[in-house]
């Protein structure tokens, strides 16, 4: 287990319908926030942090348009409260991907 606060890798967390539903959130927050018409797709990859709540780092696939794209959606979730709010939302520079 992760010290509080450190970022960890969440394996086999990807196909989780939690993560899945985190996912889709996401996407449709984006979608909201952004007036776009991303499709959610898959989840590619899921870290996650324990603070107050847990912030998830999720890499997912969407359709845009018709391209297949990734992008990297952090999800703060505090479940006793209720509570989820996507922080950030937008593409994986494949770049700067590991």
């Amino acid at each position: 287990m992760a010290p509080l606060g450190g970022v960890r890798e969440a394996k086999g967390m990807e196909n989780s319908l939690e993560i899945d539903d985190l996912a889709k959130f996401a996407v449709d927050e984006h979608n909201k926030k952004q007036n776009s018409l991303l499709e959610f797709g898959k989840v590619i990859s899921t870290k996650q942090q324990v603070v107050s709540g847990t912030v998830y780092y999720i890499t997912l696939e969407a359709k845009d348009g018709g391209a297949k794209k990734s992008y990297e959606a952090k999800v703060w979730v505090k479940p006793w409260m209720n509570f989820k709010e996507l922080q950030a939302f937008g593409p994986v520079d494949a770049a700067t991907s590991s």
